[in-house]
């Protein structure tokens, strides 16, 4: 997803560990595994291809290294293509950092492999963050977030309006028949080739899981069943998954969205070639190009409410870390407002509290980017907090795209709850 690997980035798998740890002996950071020699705490981030998001964390690591003189951090940025790596590499050769990011949805698969220890911050801290930003695992927090991100249904209220339908907002969200209605509305006027671009040619992983399953949870499936985490039968296969996947089959079929998109939905969008699309917070500026015909809705509930994905890239402290009470200071010390509002302000993402969202123009309530914010607030849903995740993501993915491609959904599904079932005993990720 751009900046975020929630969206248009592969996820985590633990795996490739040969070309990290080339890497990592590139990078001269083998000596890490306590932290770094004595009163130095090592910190990874994968932003290094993305200095906006670089340039705060490297003011962060500046500042707290002026307000006290006990310990100093030193960051290492790694490309975002080679982070996941990077990480499982130095996991294995037990030398990981004290303080790393990690993306959300791979979190519980790091937390039980042992990469993670427990948070220890202020629970006043914790309690004003967005839920979403919280990564929980057993029942205890192994990571934090700065922001969020967020999808919506992007439009042309003038092609609502020609359609005689309503504008739905994060209070009043449209029911399944009022999209269907829009859809056959649109579609039936002719002005656009397509009523509603779903994204698809977006071919990374992750991307379609995270953009397509919060559609399927909102009819009542999942990909896994989240009592137990032991099974994706009955979830990923039952009933409510075999309506969300003829609905979402028949997209295609009724030639309301491309089979496969273009490479970017959203400049279609803008130029005319469709009505909607589904996309994210980080497309929401070139939205202001449509002037006051430019706007963007939750999506329709399709019987369990409205759903998108939760969760973005979070702060974690390695279970190696030899001082890890410095490490939690250090992340107690990030999470201040002020760098909450400015990474919202540098990256255009949701801000992680209301105290910092009140800094940064816009995202007060009634501001222009205060949709996102209660969006997430009201609907957003983490993905399974399971070590299984990676297998889920990319099963999830490979049977969204056989079903979009024109496949026999029972079948896909009830292969995917197969394969998926065979991950869970094979590696032991059974439980919660």
């Amino acid at each position: 997803m751009s900046r975020f690997m929630i969206g248009r980035r592969g996820t985590a798998v633990l795996a490739g560990v040969t070309t990290a740890a080339l890497a990592l002996s590139a990078c001269g950071v083998a000596s890490t595994s306590s932290g770094g020699s004595a009163g130095e705490l090592t910190l990874w981030t994968h932003n290094a291809g993305n200095p906006a998001e670089l340039g705060v964390v490297n003011q962060i690591v500046a500042d707290y290294n002026a307000s006290q003189s006990k310990y100093t951090v030193k960051l290492q940025a790694f490309p975002q293509e080679s982070y996941n790596d990077a990480v499982v590499a130095a996991a294995t050769a037990k030398k990981l950092p004290c303080v790393l990011d990690a993306d959300a949805p791979t979190v519980p698969n790091w937390a039980y492999a042992g990469y993670l220890t427990p948070l220890d911050l202020p629970q006043d801290l914790v309690s004003k963050q967005l839920k979403s930003t919280l990564g929980n695992y057993q029942g205890k927090l192994y990571s934090i977030g700065m922001y969020d991100a967020a999808l919506g249904l992007f439009a042309r209220k003038s092609a609502l309006e020609a359609a005689g339908v309503r504008i739905a907002t994060v209070d009043n969200p449209w029911t399944a028949q009022e999209f269907a209605d829009a859809l056959a509305k649109i579609k039936a006027d002719g002005k656009y080739q397509y009523a509603f671009d779903l994204g698809t040619g977006d071919s990374g992983t992750e991307w379609w899981t995270y953009g397509y399953s919060p559609f399927l949870q909102s009819f009542g499936g999942d990909l896994i069943d989240r009592n137990g985490y032991k099974t994706a039968g009955g979830v990923l296969n039952g009933d409510a998954a075999l309506k969300w996947a003829t609905w979402f089959q028949g997209l295609v079929k009724n030639g309301y969205t491309p089979a496969k998109s273009s490479t970017d939905a959203f400049a279609d969008f803008v130029n005319g070639k469709s009505a909607m699309v589904w996309s994210g917070i980080w497309h929401s500026g070139n939205l202001s190009k449509l002037g006051a015909d430019g706007i963007v809705m939750p999506p329709p509930d399709f019987g369990n409410g409205p759903k998108i994905g939760g969760g973005s890239w979070q702060w974690a402290v390695s279970s190696t870390c030899g001082e890890k009470a410095a490490a939690m200071d250090y992340i107690t010390f990030s999470l201040n407002k002020k760098y909450l509002a400015e990474m919202a302000e540098k990256q255009n993402v949701i801000p992680a509290t209301e105290e910092a969202a009140a800094m940064v123009d816009g995202w007060q309530p009634g501001g222009a980017k205060r949709f996102f914010l209660d969006e997430s607030a009201k609907y957003a849903t983490i993905r399974p907090p399971t070590p299984g995740y990676p297998f889920l993501t990319t099963t999830f993915a490979k049977a969204a795209q056989d079903i979009i491609a024109g496949g026999d959904p029972k079948k896909i599904l009830d292969q995917a709850v197969s394969d998926i079932d065979a991950d869970l005993k094979a590696n032991n990720h059974y439980g919660f």
